[in-house]
């Protein structure tokens, strides 16, 4: 595996940070997630601007303009021989003497860059859904932020898995959705597709705004909005979409069927224009 690292790339295994570097020590730092297929990067410039405003929300300058980022991952890409890939961008403010406030004056930020396969959900997955478990949302309030301290996170979504799930969907002051712990999540109820808003509390994702896209353009009613936990739990599909897992159906939701516990008409419509937009649009 290649890699970039401070500006230059190697192998992975020659890379080393110290134990002084802020992302370890305090995670003070921000990362960036985006597929790959075909060898092309997905809405780059679109990724690079939530990037961009991780970091604003952090205060640490962007250590490269939008064009050195597209040029550097694109040499990332071209020195991985995978033809479908994702990048994992990872910056931190650099390594400094033990401190909570911010270097003074500010050191180099440290910068890491590298590609992984981006393997796509199989078959008897997108047959069968997936089990969920919800939550409670006891993260910070910047979960706009994609910040590097992912334990709350880590945390929600091993309660998942310790319970056989596939996600933990998460619910915020006993009353609203939010989000998975990795992941957006769609309700369907009467034939419209629901979305919690983009607000402090959820990662904007991506994938959730070429689902509302392919919505609008194909005439699927859809509505942004705050979605009760009563209307989820009371949900005929339930969707969750991310950069990797693409679109699934949510078929148990804390061990009751979603609807008749089987994928939807709503997720099989819009799976399959994901489907045909990635073929048409993410791959040319």
């Amino acid at each position: 595996m290649t890699i970039y690292f401070n500006g230059s790339f190697m192998p992975i295994e020659h890379a080393k940070v110290p134990v002084l570097d802020r992302g370890f020590i305090f995670g003070d730092g921000v990362y960036e997630v985006i597929p790959v297929y075909s060898r092309r990067a997905f809405r780059l410039r679109e990724h690079l601007a939530r990037l961009q405003h991780s970091l604003d929300g952090i205060q640490l300058p962007n250590p490269h303009t939008e064009d050195e980022w597209v040029a550097i991952l694109t040499e990332l890409i071209a020195r991985n021989t995978l033809e479908d890939q994702y990048l994992y961008l990872h910056i931190t403010r650099g390594v400094a003497p033990r401190d909570h406030a911010f270097p003074n004056p500010p050191v180099a930020p440290t910068v890491f860059a590298m590609s992984n396969p981006l393997v796509h959900p199989p078959a008897a997955l997108l047959q069968s859904g997936v089990a969920c478990i919800t939550a409670q949302d006891n993260r910070w309030l910047r979960c706009d932020i994609k910040a590097i301290a992912l334990l709350p996170n880590v945390l929600l979504r091993q309660s998942a898995v310790t319970a056989g799930c596939a996600e933990a969907i998460l619910i915020r002051d006993d009353s609203f959705l939010t989000e998975g712990a990795a992941s957006n999540i769609f309700v369907v109820r009467d034939g419209v597709l629901l979305a919690p808003p983009k607000d402090n509390l959820m990662l904007p994702g991506i994938t959730y705004d070429v689902l509302l896209e392919l919505a609008a353009a194909n005439g699927i009613p859809h509505l942004v909005r705050r979605i009760l936990k009563e209307e989820l739990f009371s949900a005929d599909e339930l969707l969750l979409t991310s950069s990797t897992r693409e679109v699934l159906a949510v078929t148990t939701l804390d061990g009751k069927a979603v609807g008749d516990g089987r994928p939807g008409a709503m997720f099989t419509r819009m799976y399959e224009l994901y489907q045909t937009f990635k073929r048409e649009v993410m791959r040319k």
